[in-house]
């Protein structure tokens, strides 16, 4: 428990990801292999702000590089992605950017969640399951937009999105499984990896990658 205090209390550099690895090898020692074969895990980071959260709700159910030309096209019409600029702009400008009614209406709602008080930064040191809860009383707030947030954009350290499909594959390849775990089936087992679970999240991601490269698709 002590060495645990120790730990940086955010994942924001490779150094504190490295430290949660360490911890996460010795409290999950089947996380040994899986790191050996991974080599070095990446740090994915994102904007800690409001603008890192507008991101994580643009990629909602599209690909990476069409997320990224709609906040193009957002930080363009807006100047800034803050709370103010979302709640003035007219929806025909966040239309012609390319956002749904759907997620205008979740950025708007999470502009007046943050002018009437919600401190995104904070949410990195509250437990995990409180900051998920926190975030996705805002409407139009899912989990996996939480714990995504919560995890590439705030650093938290114990978070642990099982519902995401490609984590779900890479528990499956990783550790032989017949079948895909499902999203109850993959948080139970992550309950023994706590409270590293975000290192182990961002292993399987990475372990999930090399594998797809075809590079070590062997489960260990």
């Amino acid at each position: 428990m002590k060495a645990a205090a120790r730990l940086p209390r955010r994942i924001s550099r490779p150094r504190d990801l490295d430290l949660h690895l360490d911890a996460l090898v010795r409290t999950a020692p089947e996380f040994a292999t899986i790191r050996a074969k991974t080599g070095e895990v990446a740090i994915r980071w994102l904007d800690p702000g409001f603008a890192g959260l507008v991101w994580v709700v643009m990629g909602q159910q599209i690909s990476v590089a069409a997320a990224r030309a709609i906040m193009t096209r957002l930080e363009n019409a807006l100047g800034t992605v803050s709370p103010d600029h979302v709640l003035r702009a007219p929806e025909d400008l966040l239309r012609a950017a390319g956002l749904s009614r759907q997620k205008i209406a979740a950025i708007r709602a999470a502009s007046e969640a943050v002018k009437d008080g919600l401190d995104l930064d904070a949410l990195s040191m509250l437990r995990a399951e409180a900051a998920v809860e926190r975030l996705c009383a805002v409407r139009g707030i899912g989990r996996w937009t939480a714990e995504v947030y919560l995890l590439f954009a705030l650093g938290h350290t114990d978070i642990f999105p099982a519902g995401d499909l490609a984590l779900q594959e890479a528990a499956r390849l990783a550790f032989d499984l017949d079948l895909r775990p499902k999203e109850k089936e993959l948080l139970s087992r992550a309950e023994a990896w706590r409270p590293h679970r975000a290192a182990a999240a961002r292993l399987l991601w990475a372990y999930y990658r090399v594998a797809r490269a075809g590079r070590d698709a062997t489960p260990v």
